[in-house]
């Protein structure tokens, strides 16, 4: 507790941004004018007051912003002298704390106040929540002043008993601010005094603590780096000895990359970008994960061909002749590659080479079935032009980030397949086959086949951006090759930007040059045999591409070849057979067994599929090429079988519709063509395709179901050699359909003989090679009648109309 008695008239001491508490002992410089005047009026009170021993007073206030605080400190001149560096001052001693009051009048120039000395006490004795108070404020002192090496302040610190005392013993304290040590002699209450104290103490250590704690840590992260930095030195001084002992320059191992991008021959562009790069990682430290990312995009960088280019071969009749020699038939592929050839030539003689930034590449999509040599032909369209070549394999990707790369903040980020291509090429206009691109697909990571817009588009592709070199690399040069099986499959916006190319199959007469100059030759080396150790005469080719496989290209011909091959190598290691031998027609079946294919023309006439009403040829395109097609038709018994249209065999929406308006036109001109169809309505019709397991979609079969149909209902046989395809309408017109070529080629594989198309697609006929036309009686027609005319045999009996008609 604090109370107010004695009543003082002092001289004012003004202490400027500092504060004396009771009981510290301070020097104060006696040459500030208003300290002097204090202490020469505090003397002269001393003196003409005649007090024997009596030392003067002064009032310590302090003084903050020209403003004096409400309570001061009585203190006691206690020697006046000169301090240690020479100039006057005056020893005090702070006794008690003073409530100031007004201002009044004394003698010297010094300000005088009255004022009253604040009187504390303390219960005796202390209560326990004060002595732990006490015990408190004493150990943190101590923990402060040990950490300071204050050892002799302890052993006073810890001397001390009075709270007051205590307490104020705080102002020595340097860290406290002059408004905290104003606080603290504005506290009466010695208790409330001690606690602020203590509080005060105990903030400034857990700040020390923290202050420790990071200079530490701050330490020990240089310590790191400068033990790094010299181990560091250490090992290239070691590197560097080792490179003087083996003999091996200055440099050689450096990884100045700064260098490296100087004195590659890299676009402008791309030099800045890489400098940036370069900067960034000389800023760097090892350990900045950072690092390792820069360093693998300045690699990839620096292994562009960003410069280099191969020259294209103008010889035109020499890339003819490769070509030629390489693959046979594909007449259209080679017609393509000698035009943009001879275009090229034209541009490069007029100084044409670059226009608009754009040079002269191409884009060719080669659709077709498997095995007709869609992606050999890309690396001899490669040896013709004397380019580079790479092939990019599409089938089954799904991320677009394999087309345009990775981010680089992704751990493991590579640039795309286009990038990793032009690399592995080595040159800027190689020729890239983008093989199987219909087989691209899409999910959450992107549709690659988008991505794959901009690579393929001439108007923009010398600007392609990959995502993870994120510069602008020219790809206006580069012949791409795509090839797919099924055009429907590539989406229409990518088709759009790529000349199509359809290569339909070969004919029989191609497979024989094919297996003979090819096909023979490499599986003679793969079999272990020498040339001429076995020879397959011509009509044993033409058996083994004729009824042994039947397909649009010539890989299961190859395989044939090879089991043949294999079969005779076998058999002269048996000793069962003498080399050089020469394999026949005879021998294909003691070899490799009896035929696969044998044509509908060569069965016995009882054995056909069209040997009974209701059976028609016709024909079909698939992703394998074109394919005959029989439609089998059949009528409920009006007793047991229920009305209507029955169709099997997985057919599509469009392919039922086909049946449909089939039937509905019978139903309705029955009549006109003598069809007994009175009893339709009654009786179940039934449809069926073969190959029940196949999906089967399209218009194409219509006139065939008509066909099949007016078969049936007329007792009369569909022709053997006859095979037909067209759309059909109510009105019996015949409209066209598209897959002509491979159409015809799978007919004349089959033994088929006369094929009856649309008059409107007459004009495809163009692309179908001549020998196939003329082992084919092609019949266009407009109109339904037409094709019953020349696909229904001569009536022989009625009898399987009767029961309709009944």
């Amino acid at each position: 507790m604090a109370s107010t008695s004695t009543p003082l008239t002092l001289p004012v001491l003004p202490l400027d941004d500092e504060v004396v508490l009771p009981g510290m002992v301070v020097p104060l410089d006696l040459s500030d004018t208003e300290v002097r005047a204090a202490v020469e009026a505090a003397q002269a009170a001393a003196r003409s007051s005649g007090t024997q021993g009596g030392k003067p007073k002064v009032l310590l206030v302090p003084r903050i912003d020209g403003t004096y605080a409400g309570i001061g400190v009585l203190g006691t001149v206690e020697q006046v002298g000169r301090l240690s560096d020479g100039d006057p001052g005056a020893l005090i001693r702070g006794r008690g704390r003073v409530k100031i009051g007004a201002g009044t009048t004394g003698p010297g120039a010094a300000l005088w106040v009255e004022g009253a000395t604040v009187e504390e006490t303390v219960p005796d004795p202390l209560p326990g929540a004060v002595t732990e108070l006490v015990k408190e404020y004493k150990a943190l002192a101590t923990s402060w002043l040990k950490k300071r090496g204050a050892w002799q302040v302890v052993d006073r610190v810890q001397q001390i008993d009075g709270v007051s005392a205590l307490a104020d013993n705080s102002g020595y304290s340097p860290f406290l601010t002059v408004a905290q040590k104003v606080e603290l002699l504005e506290t009466e209450d010695p208790v409330a005094r001690l606690k602020l104290a203590t509080e005060q103490l105990r903030d400034h250590l857990a700040e020390q603590d923290v202050a420790e704690s990071i200079a530490k840590d701050v330490q020990e992260g240089v310590d790191k780096q400068q033990r790094e930095f010299l181990l560091r030195r250490q090992l290239e001084a070691v590197r560097k000895e080792l490179r003087e002992l083996n003999g091996e320059k200055e440099g050689e191992e450096s990884d100045d990359y700064r260098a490296r991008v100087e004195a590659a021959d890299l676009p402008e562009k791309v030099r800045e970008a890489a400098l940036k790069e370069v900067d960034k990682l000389e800023r760097s430290s090892d350990q900045n994960p950072e690092t390792a990312w820069i360093r693998t995009w300045l690699d990839t960088v620096l292994e562009m061909p960003w410069n280099e280019r191969t020259e294209d071969s103008y010889d035109i009749k020499g890339a003819k002749e490769v070509l030629d020699a390489e693959h046979a038939g594909l007449e259209d592929v080679k017609e393509r590659i000698t035009e943009y050839l001879a275009v090229r030539k034209r541009r490069a003689d007029r100084g044409l080479g670059v226009v608009g930034g754009r040079r002269g590449g191409a884009v060719l999509a080669l659709v077709g079935p498997p095995g007709v040599g869609k992606t050999s032909l890309g690396e001899s369209v490669a040896h013709a032009m004397g380019r580079k070549f790479v092939r990019v394999a599409l089938g089954g990707v799904r991320d677009e980030a394999e087309i345009r790369g990775h981010r680089r903040t992704y751990v493991g980020a590579l640039p795309g397949r286009i990038v990793r291509a032009i690399k592995e090429a080595g040159s800027m206009n190689p020729v890239v086959l983008l093989d199987e691109i219909d087989k691209v697909g899409s999910d959450f990571r992107g549709d690659p086949a988008a991505a794959l817009l901009e690579v393929l588009d001439p108007a923009q592709n010398h600007t392609f951006r990959d995502h993870y070199l994120e510069v602008e690399l020219d790809l206006s040069d580069v012949v791409f090759l795509a090839t797919a099986n099924v055009l429907e499959a590539i989406p229409e916006a990518l088709a759009d930007r790529m000349e199509i190319v359809r290569l339909d199959g070969y004919t029989e007469d191609e497979k024989v040059v094919i297996a003979r100059d090819h096909l023979l030759p490499r599986q003679l080396e793969r079999a272990g045999l020498e040339s001429g150790e076995v020879t397959l005469d011509e009509p044993a080719l033409r058996k083994l591409a004729g009824e042994y496989t039947r397909e649009a290209g010539v890989r299961n011909l190859e395989r044939s070849i090879a089991r043949l091959l294999r079969k005779v190598a076998a058999q002269h290691e048996l000793g069962e057979r003498e080399l050089p031998a020469t394999i026949g027609e005879g021998d294909l079946r003691g070899l490799i067994g009896r035929p696969h294919h044998v044509p509908e023309s060569a069965q016995d006439p009882a054995e056909r599929r069209t040997a009974v009403p209701g059976v028609a040829t016709g024909l079909a395109v698939t992703g394998a090429g074109g394919d005959v097609l029989f439609v089998e038709a059949s009528l409920a018994d009006p007793e047991t079988g229920a009305a209507g249209l029955t169709l099997t065999g997985q057919l599509g929406d469009v392919m039922k519709e086909s049946a449909q308006i089939a039937l509905s036109f019978l139903r309705s001109h029955g009549a006109e063509l003598e069809l007994p169809v009175t009893g339709l309505k009654e009786r179940g019709v039934h449809i069926h395709f073969p190959a029940g397991a196949v999906p089967k979609d399209g218009p194409s079969a219509g006139i065939t179901m008509t066909t099949a149909l007016a078969s049936l209902l007329s007792g009369r046989l569909v022709r053997t050699d006859v095979a037909m395809t067209g759309e059909v309408s109510l009105t019996g017109r015949v409209l066209p359909i598209g897959g002509v070529k491979q159409k015809l080629l799978a007919a004349h594989r089959a033994g088929i003989t006369t094929v009856i198309i649309p008059k409107r697609n007459e004009a495809d006929l163009d692309d179908v090679p001549a020998e196939i036309l003329d082992k084919l009686e092609v019949h266009p027609v407009t109109d339904v009648r037409q094709v019953l005319e020349l696909a229904l045999s001569p009536a022989t009996t009625a009898a399987s109309a009767e029961p309709l008609a009944a």
